[in-house]
């Protein structure tokens, strides 16, 4: 449904193409969403530090090949690999939050 600026929102695309909040399809997209901007914000910090894939790659003990995949949106990570690449690659510190 349009409000009367005739704007649609991105929760009534995401509706109208994925289903409700809560609907499989819709589950599916927002992990996706999110493991993409999990990608995102570590590619900002590194570049932000003036660091290399393989600089970072190097200081938390993995490969290059691996810290693309994440920025790319291409693999799952563990939560202590993720740790691990913000505390020792970066220098910085995890926050999670969970939605209910």
């Amino acid at each position: 449904m349009k409000s009367k600026s005739n704007i649609t929102t991105l929760d009534q695309i995401l509706d109208e193409k994925y289903g409700k909040q809560g609907a499989p399809k819709r589950e599916q997209w927002e992990q996706q969403f999110e493991s993409f901007k999990l990608g995102v914000l570590l590619e900002e910090a590194r570049t932000k530090l003036g660091m290399t894939q393989e600089q970072l790659a190097d200081k938390c003990g993995t490969n290059k090949s691996y810290i693309s995949r994440i920025e790319n949106n291409a693999t799952d990570i563990r939560l202590s690999t993720l740790m691990k690449i913000i505390q020792e690659g970066l220098g910085g510190h995890l926050k999670l939050s969970i939605q209910l």
